[in-house]
């Protein structure tokens, strides 16, 4: 699943043609792709057209676009393999297409469509609501499904001291309480592992065992490890993440522990291992990463 820096590398390429751009046209090949919308495919269509938007937005694994005027916006989780490419009005449809808007804007006309192989992902029309921590601040309202979604590392009202403190309460495994996106938001099962290795902190150790220290320094590498992959065009192991161009991530190659089972340790040597966890897999290095 595309984790915070595939979606925030698919919110910037949006960003520039879709600020300020004029919903023409919505068509709605597949319902399944509108599973978090409350209504059908012809309202849906009738929400956004006419609508300007603004500026995409991100919390997490969300995305959203703004409508101008209105406490509302447009929605979008990617799932699995959800895409949202751009096209030349009038050129052919890909393969898996799920839905197309027509906008107009500073750069012309084009489609965005939403194009999604397993119908994982959706896109929805939803209320804007205050964030929780934040109720005062217009700037900062989400979408109605995004408010129980906590801020990502890289969110600049991101409040280190309270996740250090909430995360050592928790009596659960390390890595679960990463992957809690209402704890934490933005981070799935490639980037914990490569921030756990970093910190070199075993992905089963209890939560509230850890010290502070080292989950501040585990939040370091969580935001060092963002900041490489959104430098790098994020994780691409297949052709279901590409950004809006239709182009792969690199990270990849960069990983030192994810997907990476027998392979020497980058650091030590050891070869490194990958067993079940939480109907996912962890990659970690035996010795580096002991569980105490």
């Amino acid at each position: 699943m595309p984790e915070l820096p595939e979606v925030e590398v698919v919110r910037l390429g949006l960003e520039p043609v879709v600020t300020g751009a004029v919903v023409r046209a919505v068509e709605v090949l597949d319902e399944r792709s509108l599973r978090r919308h409350e209504g059908s495919s012809e309202q849906f269509a009738g929400l956004l057209e006419g609508a300007r938007l603004e500026a995409p937005r991100r919390r997490g694994k969300f995305l959203w676009v703004p409508i101008e005027g209105r406490d509302e916006a447009l929605v979008g989780h990617l799932g699995m393999s959800g895409q949202l490419l751009f096209r030349e009005p009038g050129a052919a449809a890909p393969r898996h297409l799920r839905v197309r808007l027509t906008l107009e804007g500073p750069n012309g006309r084009y489609d965005v469509v939403f194009v999604d192989q397993r119908v994982f992902g959706s896109l929805a029309v939803d209320v804007l609501r205050p964030a929780p921590d934040a109720p005062d601040d217009p700037a900062e309202r989400v979408p109605g499904q995004v408010v129980h979604i906590a801020r990502d590392p890289l969110d600049a009202r991101f409040d280190d001291e309270a996740f250090v403190a909430a995360l050592r309460r928790r009596r659960s495994p390390v890595k679960a309480a990463l992957l809690d996106q209402s704890l934490v938001s933005g981070i799935g099962n490639i980037y914990a592992d490569e921030a756990l290795w970093r910190a070199r902190v075993h992905f089963a150790r209890q939560a509230d065992g850890l010290s502070a220290r080292t989950v501040r320094g585990l939040l370091g590498h969580v935001r060092d490890v963002f900041a490489q992959a959104l430098v790098e065009g994020g994780t691409s192991f297949d052709a279901q993440y590409v950004n809006v161009n239709g182009q792969a991530g690199y990270f990849a190659h960069s990983l030192n522990a994810y997907g990476r089972e027998g392979q020497p340790c980058p650091r030590c040597g050891t070869p490194l291992r990958r067993v079940p966890f939480a109907n996912r897999s962890s990659h970690f290095c035996p010795r580096c990463q002991r569980l105490r």
